[in-house]
């Protein structure tokens, strides 16, 4: 009897051994498919306020559209600071979001150019890079033993598709800005910075836009940087308005840039009959002629009127530049000589109200995110009741501003004397504005029936009263905002630098964002609009807290494992109790 109770027992024993053995192998099996699937299929639920880890509809869109493979090589590994550890991160989790619609189609590998490399090597690796227009910053480490250590980074992703490759700096610096302000603000590009390179590469030819000239339009030295900047997406030309009949349609969109003398009404029909076709026009318009050189001399001006003839044609459209300029107390800053000190002058940069700063507040793609851009006697413009026709702001004043009607009395003596927020009383003055819209033309009802004809017998050219489909244009009253300057000691500087604060300001990102918006139809400039958030501990509460988030965070976790383990054997007891009664 007793050996045939132990035998059951074995049995028994062995049998629930068996399950056990059983039930661990198909738990192994799960967790084995669920890695296989987590790893094919990148899904996730985004809980965060402003959507950080959703792609936008464009990008998405364009991911599924990809017809060959993408290569990122991401120049971030190794031991980096904080910040740069966070970039790395961040670029990781949105090309997984890009590898969740793209599928194996997306392709990417983070490497560390210098490691293991000789010095030698490294300058050749360096001189290779910078041909890619790929470029270090050479970061000082604090190292407990030296003091501190110097390591090289590379904020760089090398995109490769369809044959062709492009570098993008993920790194975005805005000198004013802290280390981490900088971090979020490059995070918030990523999406739009990656997914635009995809967008280039994809294209077969260059878009072609054309800057107009004919009219003492600015162009040369000052304008290097502009050309230079668009030129590395666009294929840009020169048009000569004077000596062709008319605007080809092959251009996606033009540029009139300072123009200085009349511009008749032959060459706006030209411009004009280009928007009814559905062409896009970016203005930068100076109304008023500021020679700054003179204040070397006399240490002031007066205004002059260009007289460009332009505000008909403007108007029409939806906008008006007013012949004033904008004074602004945010503004850049002058050196001017305030004493002399051991026969030296003594030199000390005051307001100069004629340069403001204007901080983008509108939520629209082409400036959201933008920090800070300059102008140099800017214009007021207003806009215009048309319900056909779309204004948005793009820039305006802040809210310490004014407005000084032509003629303007320009005086180096206002840099000695202290100016308070109470004289600025007209705020918020626009200074570019996006029309959108089908725009109706200038001409309309003021050609007569013999030049109609005669357009369209001689140059096969039908006269357009109103735009084939809707268009849009940029209306800026600063015709010195895109330009760069330039010194015979530092030669040509960078579009939006200001040697005096050495400071450089976001003039050349407004401008390709402006150029894209009218060229560009996939919409990738939406992802521009998500703003990350900063979100800092309470550095006070954190001290005074320690103990007990240090309790919840530990102690609760072990305190509900053993109340776990606790239920657990209590109903295991139980369990068996009643089997054996």
């Amino acid at each position: 009897m007793i050996t045939l109770m132990a035998k059951s027992s074995t049995k028994k024993r062995s049998s629930q051994l068996q399950q056990a053995i059983i039930r661990m192998l198909i738990l192994a099996a799960i967790l084995v498919g669920i890695n296989i699937l987590a790893a094919r299929f990148h899904r996730g639920i985004d809980l965060t306020k402003e959507k950080r880890f959703t792609l936008s509809q464009p990008t998405k869109k364009m991911l599924r559209e990809m017809n060959d493979v993408a290569v990122f090589t991401v120049y971030l590994k190794g031991d980096f600071p904080a910040g740069y550890q966070r970039l790395a991160e961040a670029t990781r989790e949105k090309l997984e979001s890009f590898r969740s619609v793209a599928g194996k189609k997306i392709v990417y590998r983070f490497i560390n150019p210098f490691d293991g490399k000789t010095e030698e090597e490294k300058v050749s690796i360096s001189k290779e890079l910078a041909e890619k227009g790929i470029y270090g910053v050479n970061l000082r480490i604090a190292d407990e033993s030296e003091g501190y250590s110097e390591k090289w980074v590379f904020p760089y992703v090398l995109v490769q598709y369809k044959n062709s490759e492009t570098s993008v700096n993920i790194y975005d610096e805005v000198q004013w800005m802290n280390t981490w302000e900088n971090l979020i603000k490059s995070e918030n590009q990523l999406e739009y910075k990656l997914a635009s390179a995809i967008n280039r590469l994809s294209q077969p030819a260059k878009p072609e836009i054309a800057y107009i000239i004919g009219h003492g339009e600015a162009l040369g030295v000052y304008t290097y940087d502009l050309l230079q900047s668009l030129s590395v997406q666009y294929k840009v030309d020169t048009f000569d308005l004077t000596s062709n009949y008319y605007i080809p349609k092959t251009y996606k969109a033009i540029i009139v840039n300072r123009p200085t003398t009349p511009i008749d009404d032959r060459e706006k029909f030209k411009i004009d009959q280009y928007i009814m076709e559905g062409g896009k026009v970016l203005w930068a318009i100076d109304q008023l002629f500021t020679p700054m050189d003179s204040l070397t001399k006399s240490e002031q001006f007066m205004t002059l009127d260009y007289g460009l003839e332009l505000d008909d044609m403007l108007f029409k459209y939806g906008a008006r530049i007013n012949l004033n300029v904008i004074e602004d107390l945010q503004c850049l800053q002058l050196p001017i000589i305030v004493g002399a000190q051991t026969g030296k002058p003594q030199m000390q940069n005051r307001p100069w109200v004629f340069y403001p700063i204007f901080s983008p507040a509108s939520q629209h793609p082409i400036v959201k995110n933008l920090s800070g851009i300059f102008g140099r006697f800017t214009n007021s413009i207003d806009t215009i009741a048309n319900p056909e026709v779309k204004k948005t702001i793009l820039l305006q004043s802040s809210k310490y501003s004014r407005t000084e009607a032509f003629p303007v009395r320009v005086s180096l003596s206002m840099l000695k004397y202290p100016l308070t927020p109470d004289l600025f009383t007209n705020p918020y003055q626009p200074s570019a504005v996006l029309l959108e819209g089908k725009f109706k033309s200038a001409f309309e009802n003021r050609l007569a029936p013999g030049f109609i004809k005669l357009l369209e017998d001689s140059l096969k050219r039908k006269f357009r009263t109103v735009a084939d489909t809707a268009t849009s244009m940029i209306v800026v009253s600063d015709g010195e905002m895109f330009e760069n300057d330039f010194s015979q000691s530092q030669g040509i500087m960078e579009m939006g630098y200001w040697k005096f604060m050495q400071t450089r300001f976001e003039n050349k990102e407004f401008l390709l964002n402006c150029i894209e918006y009218l060229t560009d139809n996939s919409g990738l400039l939406e992802a521009r609009v998500k703003d990350l958030k900063l979100r800092m501990l309470d550095r006070k509460r954190v001290k005074e807290e320690k103990a007990t988030w240090r309790l919840v965070n530990i102690g609760i976790p072990i305190a509900l494992i053993l109340i776990f383990a606790s239920v657990y054997m209590f109903f295991r007891k139980r369990r068996y109790e009643k089997k054996a009664a």
